[in-house]
């Protein structure tokens, strides 16, 4: 048989076989989620006021060992709000990687500054730290304290680290870069609910993070996102920006800044508290399933499963599939027989560098990444596979 032969073999070791089409993320709902919605809708408290976003922060916050978690409309506005609280203004250049969901590069422009697009290691399809240190050896310098782009004279004012499906990246290194560097890290924890680096939640180890609650994400609260931070004041600024920089008062309306429309809303969070409380159970289930992905392509010649590095504790967002070297032409056959069996599988996002929006912007040898966008594939991923 040929590669794309022996990976539905391996798959239909591990997935059920002739219920109709299986998608790539179903969230699942196994607690109170239509409690708790229906007591928003029996309230009429939907909208921006109510119970469920406090207590969905406060959640989010004791989950992840964060000081503050500030609840969003969808991961990108939390991106971009941290962003900006990061310091980053118009004009600047952030480091982010080229492998990652467009979200991310958006984020960036949405404040009038440029990707600086980085290339990812093969473990763990994150940014490779060793290879961003040589690159700014060579382009940057730190000025006061601040780190410049040589070549373009722009300030490099944040490094934004992706943890892609769920997997954590090389933090380590990567904080070693910033410290070098004066450059802040902002993280992109957007698929990383539930993920952990040597101990400690993704999301905790820059100024400042992001989360995504997307309706295929680990838990989902339909649309969502939250901002993580240890800082107080941060924290309140973001609070108040984000819910359109309207100063407290029973009647006047009263806004001091610029503020953004980004609020939660409570229906949303309901969502969300349900999700939480069967958090452990979901990933649970998604680590089952890894586990069963990981055996089943154990002896399968020419693809690996991705797994965490050591150390490290994945969600197992998206279980994925990187094709080995020189089996590159199998991509597509493995994704047309997988989708022709009724398995959803799907490829990597385009590079960032390869969009024409982004194509003219600074950026490292892009060698691996370009690599793997030819090589990584996605492949059924719910917790309802099997069981919560």
């Amino acid at each position: 048989m040929n590669l794309a032969d022996n990976i539905l073999e391996a798959m239909k070791t591990v997935l059920p076989q002739g219920g109709g089409f299986l998608p790539l993320h179903e969230p699942v709902f196994p607690g109170n989620e239509l409690a708790y919605t229906k007591e928003c809708i029996d309230t009429t408290f939907v909208s921006s006021v109510g119970k469920f976003v406090d207590r969905f922060e406060e959640m989010l916050a004791d989950y992840t060992g964060a000081k503050r978690a500030i609840a969003v409309t969808n991961g990108t506005a939390a991106l971009h709000m941290a962003l900006m609280l990061a310091g980053v203004k118009a004009g600047d250049e952030v480091i982010i990687p080229g492998l990652t969901f467009v979200a991310t590069a958006n984020a960036v422009a949405y404040i009038g500054a440029v990707p600086h697009i980085a290339d990812s290691e093969e473990k763990t399809l994150g940014l490779d730290a060793q290879k961003l240190d040589a690159h700014l050896s060579e382009v940057a310098e730190v000025r006061n304290g601040e780190c410049f782009n040589k070549e373009t004279g722009r300030r490099i004012s944040a490094l934004v680290p992706m943890h892609v499906f769920g997997i954590p990246l090389d933090v380590d290194g990567l904080l070693a870069v910033c410290e070098k560097f004066s450059i802040p890290m902002v993280e992109d924890a957007a698929e990383a609910i539930g993920s952990f680096y040597k101990g400690k939640h993704c999301g905790r180890f820059g100024k400042i993070a992001s989360l995504s609650f997307n309706g295929n994400k680990t838990i989902t609260t339909g649309g969502g996102g939250a901002i993580l931070t240890d800082d107080a004041e941060m924290a309140d600024l973001c609070k108040h920006l984000t819910t359109t920089a309207k100063s407290p008062h029973k009647w006047e309306y009263f806004h001091d800044m610029v503020g953004y429309n980004y609020r939660m809303p409570n229906i949303n969070a309901a969502l969300g508290c349900a999700q939480m409380e069967k958090l452990d159970e979901i990933l649970a289930s998604k680590r089952k399933l890894a586990e069963k992905y990981a055996t089943a392509f154990k002896d399968v010649e020419g693809v690996r499963f991705l797994t965490e590095p050591q150390e490290c504790s994945s969600n197992y967002w998206f279980c994925t599939l990187v094709i080995e070297k020189g089996f590159e032409g199998d991509r597509d056959s493995i994704l047309e027989a997988t989708n022709g069996a009724a398995y959803m599988t799907r490829p990597l996002w385009t590079a960032m560098h390869r969009l024409p929006m982004f194509e003219n912007c600074p950026r490292t040898d892009m060698s691996v990444a370009e690599s793997l966008e030819k090589r990584v594939i996605n492949i059924p991923s719910g917790a309802g596979i099997v069981g919560v």
